[in-house]
């Protein structure tokens, strides 16, 4: 048959499988190099971190129905995170030494204390 391209459903399984570990290998070795922090129930956990400077923070909203909202303010570093739905991802990186505590303006009994050396 002329024009016909034959397709192995094999073949496109297994691009299928090499592409998804290429991203997890990607994705665990960008977070490999940073920390990572949960936002569930309310609270982050970790709670406290100590750091180098310019390590960077991700910080992952794992509650599945529940807004939260990052912030930093203090004299060397301020951060705004906006609005974070469930599931989201927000790296911070921390460019200056200090200790740095990390609020949720949505509920202000969260709080990260970030010791950056």
């Amino acid at each position: 048959m002329v024009g016909r391209v034959f397709r192995s459903p094999f073949a496109a399984t297994a691009t299928a499988l090499v592409a998804g570990l290429l991203a997890v290998v990607f994705v665990g070795r960008l977070e490999a190099s940073g920390h990572l922090v949960s936002q569930k129930g309310r609270a982050f956990q970790p709670n406290s971190l100590v750091i180098t400077r310019g390590d960077t923070i991700t910080i992952v909203n794992d509650d599945s129905d529940l807004l939260h909202h990052i912030y930093i303010e203090s004299d060397a570093f301020n951060f705004d995170s906006g609005d974070q739905v469930p599931g989201s991802r927000t790296p911070v990186t921390f460019e200056k030494n200090g200790t740095f505590v990390v609020l949720c303006g949505i509920h202000p009994k969260m709080k990260l204390i970030v010791r950056v050396n």
